[in-house]
């Protein structure tokens, strides 16, 4: 299975703040989408950070306020997939590098994003899918 298949099940949909938007910005977006990152995009739409719960967290404890930019606490250095990315592989990269979530960019251009979560249900799906084929096969 690929990104690009997953993208099309779940949708492309991705909650994005620009680079100007305060780290209470940031939480009430995770609040309100009840999500654990948001990615960080310039104007133009170009993948410029990635802010997580963990990044908050880190921040607050730090002393520094809900007034500072999101720049502040955003990783910059974003790892990314494309749709053509394999499951199985992302969820290696994932796990190696401990990411919970990777934006999918094409052409410089974010177009979803894969979570750790989304990655282990999809393949749990195929697996139970390839169970289920087998059973049926045994029973002819």
């Amino acid at each position: 299975m690929r990104v690009s298949d997953l993208i099309r099940k779940k949708g492309s949909s991705v909650v994005t703040l620009p680079p100007t938007a305060t780290v209470a910005d940031l939480l009430e977006a995770l609040d309100e989408h009840r999500i654990g990152a948001v990615v960080v995009v310039d104007e133009g739409g170009a993948v410029t950070g990635i802010a997580s719960e963990r990044d908050v967290v880190h921040h607050l404890r730090g002393g520094s306020g809900t007034h500072s930019p999101v720049t502040e606490l955003m990783t910059a250095e974003v790892h990314t997939c494309t749709a053509g990315d394999d499951l199985v592989q992302l969820a290696t990269v994932m796990t190696e590098r401990r990411l919970r979530h990777l934006p999918v960019v094409e052409d410089g251009r974010l177009q979803g994003i894969v979570s750790i979560g989304d990655v282990v249900k999809a393949r749990l799906d195929a697996l139970e899918a390839e169970r289920d084929m087998l059973e049926d096969y045994l029973r002819r």
